[in-house]
């Protein structure tokens, strides 16, 4: 066995996580800063993994989201999908209609319903109940890994099986072509899309499982592989920026930077560290932030790259979300649950907080 196969091995059980969440959840009264949870497991179980710290939230926050009305939510493995108000923390999971354990996005419809992708298929949240929408009966094939709502309010789905269109009633297959390259070996799935996200112009880009990036722009398909100079073609992540840069986290290749025209790979380049690259997020400031596995998180200021790790007290070593509120505060996610940033430190967010 290759070291290349291997890494992939112990990348597909990483991004495979948990799984479906094995016990119910249900809710209790809600009191200032009280916490919502299931009777009688507790959460996080320690018997699915270890619990680090007193207060764990849970084992993994896989995406952090903001809604319009300023609630946070937060998307875990094993147990749905946690809330923030401002006053309570609660867990919503199988009882309450978020089925599948593993919180691949989470977004809002301009009706201000939020959405969260599972491994049930897509899940609403119109404010009062949860409603689940499945792409098939059978388990393994409602493996939805992001999505994301296009500017018509078309939602586009990330699958195990490729690409899914849903116009809020029914799933709708999207074929996408694959690109021509050598080696077609995949992490999870040939045929999976990795990540999706629509650009200014209209123009939808998929992640893909070992065959690089496709573009549809409404009419025509292209592709962007490592013939174009792209790090590598397990692609992770896309983001773009301010200034209509694409930012590319890749599992083998690190990072790379589109122009339009060019790539800039910046692991190769030596200018950043670890070849498991994904969690993209710009603050307000226009800073780019983004999460290296094994080596922490990086903010680029647009001339240089900082690296916050061990040293600024973040104790975990995969962070997979990140996100500033509307009040400044700054939430990472990941393995051992969730972290804020204060400018300087790290701390864990227990149950009790800091919330504030």
């Amino acid at each position: 066995m290759n070291d290349r196969v291997l890494a992939m091995i112990v990348s597909a059980l990483f991004l495979i996580g948990a799984g479906q969440s094995a016990y119910p959840q249900t809710s209790g009264s809600a009191e200032s800063q009280s916490v919502s949870t299931p009777e009688p497991r507790p959460i996080p179980d320690p018997f699915l993994a270890p619990v680090h710290y007193e207060g764990q939230l849970c084992h993994w926050v896989r995406g952090i989201f903001e809604d319009s009305r300023g609630d946070l939510w937060f998307g875990t493995n094993h147990y749905g999908v946690m809330r923030y108000d401002g006053d309570t923390l609660e867990y919503f999971g199988d009882t309450k209609g978020v089925v599948g354990g593993r919180i691949s996005g989470i977004a809002e419809d301009t009706g201000g319903n939020v959405w969260f992708g599972t491994d049930g298929g897509l899940t609403k949240y119109d404010g009062k109940s949860f409603t689940r929408y499945s792409i098939s009966d059978d388990k393994i094939d409602n493996g939805v890994w992001g999505f994301a709502i296009d500017r018509d309010g078309l939602f586009w789905v990330a699958h195990t099986k490729g690409v899914y269109q849903f116009d809020g009633e029914a799933f709708t297959y999207f074929p996408i072509p694959k690109a021509r390259i050598s080696d077609t070996t995949s992490i999870i799935s040939y045929d999976r899309a990795s990540c999706i996200m629509q650009d200014r112009n209209g123009t939808m880009w998929f992640g893909t499982d070992g065959f690089g990036i496709c573009k549809f722009d409404g009419k025509t398909f292209s592709h962007l592989t490592t013939a174009d100079g792209l790090c590598d073609n397990n692609v992770s992540s896309l983001m773009e920026d301010e200034e209509g840069r694409i930012w590319i986290g890749t599992m083998f290749g690190g990072l790379s930077r589109y122009d339009g025209k060019t790539f800039t790979n910046f692991t190769k380049d030596g200018q950043v560290a670890g070849v498991e690259v994904g969690a993209f997020y710009e603050d307000k400031n226009g800073d780019i932030w983004f999460a290296a596995e094994n080596h922490g998180v990086y903010r680029f200021d647009g001339e240089s790259f900082t690296n916050l790790y061990k040293d600024a007290g973040l104790e975990t070593n995969g962070i997979l979300s990140i996100l500033e509120d509307r009040e400044g505060r700054f939430w990472f996610g990941g393995w051992m649950g969730l972290f804020r940033y204060d400018g300087k430190s790290f701390s864990p967010v227990t149950k009790d907080g800091p919330w504030e």
